[in-house]
């Protein structure tokens, strides 16, 4: 019997440094149906003609263009509504798989009978060297833990098409991710996740230095615009998001030998 196809959902802008590794982790899956859909936000270096000569070669790796500079959202949108497989993943153009990523996870699904899952992931630097440190999660996840901390690593997340139809990305640039997996977790309430790194996420060094501020105000607006709380309702709940970030959170964050 066919295995479920996997349709993995690419953003790319200007990741000719690294999206060649990005589709190469993929082919190098040792769970071998799936399409890689790969849209292109207006990138002014060769990340395109770099993927349409992959493509070239290899039909399951898809590109798509947009017209105008729309933001990752839009481009995750747009792969998308072309994307045909039971299952959706996600994997970003400066990110990589494990070779055994898509094999261990579906399976795990299909034992469990779960229609998302997600995984642990290791941190590598610009260069793609270790930083030897795992990204670890509760093993059930629920969706009042989410609600103060977005513990799933996009890369590692699966879920189930069959199950929860196409879920519509928001189109607001940052940490659309994680209104995506609230919205699965309203569903289901509790996601099991797959204890194993699976992953590998790359940390690029132009976006460190405003890193904190950002992900404080990018988190405000969650609150204000997906959860439409009032002001004071918001302001409570970032004082939830900055204790889980500051104090539980980093329960999960492991020191290790890395797998590289």
């Amino acid at each position: 019997m066919e295995k479920p196809l996997v349709s993995i959902i690419t953003p790319s802008f200007n990741s000719e440094k690294f999206i060649v590794e990005a589709i190469q982790s993929v082919q190098h899956q040792t769970y071998q149906h799936w399409e890689m859909i790969i849209v292109d936000d207006c990138s002014s270096d060769e990340t395109v003609s770099i993927v349409e000569e992959i493509a070239i070669k290899d039909t399951r790796v898809q590109l798509f263009k947009l017209e105008k500079n729309s933001g990752t959202g839009i481009s995750r949108n747009t792969a998308l509504a072309k994307a045909n497989g039971k299952y959706i993943a996600f994997l970003d153009a400066d990110d990589l798989w494990k070779p055994n990523k898509l094999a261990v996870q579906i399976e795990f699904m299909k034992v469990n009978n779960l229609p998302f899952t997600f995984s642990f992931y290791e941190c590598i630097n610009e260069a793609g060297q270790p930083l030897n440190k795992r990204i670890e999660a509760p093993l059930h996840l629920s969706y009042k833990q989410l609600f103060f901390c977005n513990y799933v690593g996009n890369l590692t997340g699966i879920y189930d098409a069959n199950y929860f139809g196409k879920i519509s990305i928001s189109s607001i640039r940052k940490r659309q991710d994680w209104m995506m997996w609230l919205t699965v977790l309203k569903k289901i309430k509790f996601a099991q996740l797959v204890p194993e790194s699976l992953a590998f996420y790359r940390i690029r060094g132009n976006s460190i230095s405003a890193s904190k501020f950002d992900l404080v105000k990018h988190n405000f607006s969650v609150y204000r615009a997906y959860h439409r709380l009032n002001l004071i309702g918001a302001i409570l709940c970032m004082i939830g998001f900055l204790f889980t970030q500051l104090i539980l959170k980093p329960r999960y964050s492991k020191t290790i030998k890395s797998s590289i």
